[in-house]
């Protein structure tokens, strides 16, 4: 694998972790409509770190990659509800959360790169 994989494995083992250090901002940025909101912030992290650990390994990077869009996929209305609620926005401005769209298909296509 090449450095970006690697670095790709860090940013979601460390952004999965931070599920664990600062849960209050994920707590808020979650629509309403999901159910359970503690346990989804705790499985959401826990994805992350797990899918950030099996990059690192041979053979379960393309396992870790479809995961990652996956993951990443399913993010999105959590971001297109960070534009439509401003208490949802964590004191972004507007156009930092709605930079945020492009990027999640910026990271679907990195991950895609890394295929093998």
């Amino acid at each position: 694998m090449q450095w970006d994989g690697y670095l790709m494995a860090l940013i979601y083992i460390v952004t999965g972790s931070f599920h664990f250090i600062t849960p209050k901002v994920y707590l808020r940025i979650l629509p309403d409509y999901i159910p359970w909101h503690k346990t989804m912030v705790i499985l959401s992290g826990i994805i992350e770190i797990v899918l950030g650990v099996l990059l690192l390994f041979e053979p379960t990077q393309n396992l870790a990659i479809y995961g990652i869009i996956l993951m990443l996929i399913m993010f999105l209305p959590v971001h297109i509800v960070m534009i439509l609620n401003r208490k949802k926005r964590l004191r972004l401005p507007l156009w930092a959360v709605y930079l945020r769209i492009p990027l999640q298909f910026a990271l679907m296509y990195w991950a895609y790169t890394l295929h093998i």
